[in-house]
């Protein structure tokens, strides 16, 4: 049996906390430029450029780091190269550094740049008071209006902009570009008259390419990877298209991401209408990426009137979107009303100053029909025969 005298601390741990001991504060680092946590899990996310579909992300309001998303298109559009073209020019702002594959580094002439400010935007009202936020339902209240989740992601004025907003109608300057484009080794196909390629596979050079610039660079820095229409036979050499060379590809680029979960996110365009979901490859890939979404392009209806305003050109569906898989979509994961994207037929419409902007699907409107006119040969009139 032992004395020891009462409201004596024998040992602790270190970093763990004692009752009635007053610990020293640890200074907190703030996030890097355009990272914040999670509201779902606290994990570090940066904005996609697109405020509707950082809200479309499982509940993370934002692609989390580590993460890799693909974007499968139909048709002969170019929805996903413009979701690119945001993804790029909110890295290039923020600061972070963006890797291009496939394309020279003249592409990034073709960035949307800034959107002027609203100034005809009402001011934002002050909060309901507690006694009125206690009479909404709790989750009515956590889904919240897709303009306010949308104005909130893009900062208020003590908090640094999260997602800013751009005008396709105007190109990015280099005023504003805080960050730096970097162009990875060519994976286009050899001309005619070119040399014999090396027996490196283009795809492992961007590999090593990433590898040293992530050895490198500061803990701080963010990454981007921009990868547009992979397998496209414009782009990359026909022996990427291997099955061996793109899922090695992938496997690498996915061992990169879980290597650097809080530096490196990428995004992936793959036309469908050329490699078709149902073939082995495309699921392949689709394993091997965290997250996939498919945009299916309406076609246009022949005939069909012209909208009466510019209003209602903007909030006309232009295509179907489908969420095959959600990044981090799990036990803990889609908290809200992202829960239902599953399930919840979407929809995308694209404007050059609001950009690309996803909500729920709904029929437009049955116009009513025109009453016939009758013909005065076949009218009968009271009291006389025809």
């Amino acid at each position: 049996m032992s004395f020891v005298k009462k409201n004596t601390v024998l040992s602790s741990r270190p970093g763990r906390a004692v009752p009635g001991v007053k610990q020293p504060d640890g200074e907190k680092q703030p996030p890097p430029p355009g990272v914040r946590p999670s509201p779902l899990d606290g994990r570090p996310t940066t904005s996609t450029g697109t405020a509707s579909l950082d809200q479309l992300l499982a509940g993370h309001s934002g692609l989390p780091l580590g993460t890799c998303l693909l974007v499968e298109e139909q048709g002969t559009t170019d929805f996903s190269g413009i979701l690119l073209r945001y993804y790029a020019a909110e890295g290039l702002v923020q600061g972070h550094q963006v890797h291009l594959v496939g394309y020279p580094p003249q592409w990034k002439r073709n960035l949307p740049g800034l959107a002027e400010p609203d100034s005809k935007s009402k001011p934002s009202q002050p909060p309901p008071a507690q006694e009125e936020r206690m009479k909404i339902a709790w989750r009515y209240e956590a889904l919240g209006n897709s303009a306010a989740s949308a104005n909130s992601a893009r900062g208020d004025a003590n908090q640094p902009t999260f997602c800013h907003s751009f005008d396709l109608a105007k190109r990015l300057e280099p005023a504003v570009c805080k960050g730096s484009l970097h162009p990875t080794p060519s994976t286009g196909p050899p001309m005619l008259n070119a040399r014999p390629q090396s027996p490196t596979s283009p795809l492992k050079a961007i590999i090593k390419h990433l590898q040293m610039k992530l050895e490198t660079s500061s803990l701080t820095d963010i990454h981007r990877v921009v990868i547009p229409s992979i397998l496209l036979p414009e782009l990359y050499a026909p022996q990427c298209s291997h099955p061996s060379e793109v899922l090695q590809f992938l496997h690498a680029l996915r061992a990169l991401l879980r290597k650097y979960s809080t530096q490196l996110t990428v995004i992936i365009t793959l036309q469908t209408s050329l490699f078709p979901r149902s073939s082995g490859l495309v699921r392949w890939m689709e394993l091997l990426c965290d997250g996939t979404l498919e945009l299916i392009p309406l076609p246009a209806t022949p005939g069909a009137a012209p909208p009466s305003s510019s209003s209602e050109k903007t909030d006309q569906a232009q295509g179907l979107l489908k969420v095959h898989a959600l990044p981090i979509y799990h036990e803990k994961g889609g908290g809200g009303a992202e829960t239902s994207s599953f399930r919840e037929t979407l929809s995308f419409s694209l404007s050059a100053t609001k950009g690309l902007n996803i909500k729920p699907y709904s029929l437009p409107p049955m116009e009513e029909e025109e009453k016939k006119e009758k013909s005065p040969a076949s009218t009968v009139k009271d009291g006389i025969d025809f």
